[in-house]
């Protein structure tokens, strides 16, 4: 069976995370790394069969494009092995925003079969708008803050985690304190998020 590659770049944390969910249900694909860009992106790296990886590229193009993101997707039929070492980037921390911008999946299948919580994010431009979200969702419902997430230019996205409404209702609320203090740029709830989702969740 031939094998394919294919990239997604999305601009913005939370739409690459909902695309990335919607990727790995549509298509039976591997995520093999994810790569953070300077233009506040996200390039996630799959694997798997041909027409899997057309599937799984296209439902994520689709639900990025339906959030307003930028997206660039592309698909390569039996890469080169050759090329693999420009393609896979070494692990890589940015001390300008205290994180690693390259992240290669860990191991989550146990969990992810099991799971039966769901993920939201609040991402913004501008730290005081999403301190003041994560603040008011805490406070809306019963949900755990699993950590936030670094893009550089402002851009930083906060994952909570808990049920399906207290997640639901801890979102609508913290979204609703940034404005005044900062751009929202995408508010989403994932329910039972895919393995390659959690895989590279931070840990709370």
């Amino acid at each position: 069976m031939q094998q394919a590659l294919g990239i997604l770049e999305i601009r913005g944390y939370t739409p690459a995370m909902v695309a990335l969910d919607a990727a790995e249900k549509a298509g039976e694909i591997t995520l093999i790394q994810l790569e953070l860009n300077d233009f506040y992106g996200v390039v996630l790296k799959l694997a798997g069969a041909v027409g899997s990886v057309r599937a799984a590229v296209q439902a994520g193009e689709e639900i990025a494009r339906l959030m307003h993101a930028d997206v660039i997707a592309t698909i390569i039929p039996n890469p080169a092995i050759e090329a693999m070492t420009g393609i896979l980037a070494k692990e890589e921390f940015s001390p300008l925003i205290e994180q690693a911008v390259v992240k290669n999946p860990k191991q989550e299948r146990a969990m992810a079969d099991q799971a039966t919580f769901a993920i939201g994010m609040i991402e913004t431009q501008g730290f005081a708008a999403v301190i003041e979200a994560v603040d008011t969702a805490c406070k809306a419902a019963n949900v755990e803050v699993l950590g936030k997430e670094k893009l550089g230019g402002g851009y930083v996205t906060i994952l909570i985690k808990g049920d399906v409404a207290a997640v639901k209702a801890a979102v609508e609320a913290g979204k609703s304190r940034v404005e005044g203090l900062g751009k929202l740029i995408a508010a989403h709830v994932i329910p039972r998020p895919s393995t390659a989702v959690l895989s590279l969740l931070p840990k709370a």
